[in-house]
């Protein structure tokens, strides 16, 4: 195990979702499963309890404690895109399986995790700042999934 590693609750099913994570994003896999030695609050002995896994190289376990507590928006994952092409086939990915789309490049997975599908146009041009940062912003605005071309339209209009 690595000195930091994220963990991130599900009820019941953290091998389903590292799973789904693995073949979705490059540079990620599942590793270890480990059963429970005993009954836990939301499961019983030989149920899967933590699921070892790596998302965009980011060390994770997902931990299956039951409906206690809820994924929320003050963490998400923030997935650099290059192109329109990667930015859809990663946001339809996540919203085609149970997700759920929102604004501004965020989505939901089905197990409520929060995504940030973020083409590096936008990034980039947010560090600029000024004008050039201003348009992008107030483009990406009326966005749900982010249209690459839109931003870089904004970029270029000023």
């Amino acid at each position: 195990m690595k000195k930091n590693t994220l963990c991130l609750w599900y009820n019941h099913d953290a091998e389903e979702a590292a799973h789904f994570y693995a073949k979705t994003f490059p540079d990620s896999a599942v590793g270890a499963v480990h059963k429970a030695p005993s009954d836990f609050p939301g499961g019983k002995k030989g149920d899967v309890l933590t699921v070892e896994f790596t998302v965009c190289g980011i060390p994770c376990i997902g931990l299956n404690g039951g409906d206690i507590f809820k994924h929320s928006e003050a963490f998400s994952f923030q997935i650099a895109t290059d192109s329109q092409e990667e930015t859809d086939r990663y946001w339809n990915a996540i919203v085609s399986n149970g997700g759920a789309e929102s604004q501004c490049g965020w989505c939901k997975d089905k197990w409520g995790l929060s995504w940030q599908i973020t083409p590096r146009v936008l990034t980039e041009a947010m560090a600029k700042g000024g004008d050039v940062a201003k348009r992008a912003f107030e483009a990406m605005m009326d966005m749900q999934k982010i249209d690459v071309a839109k931003i870089e339209a904004a970029v270029r209009n000023g």
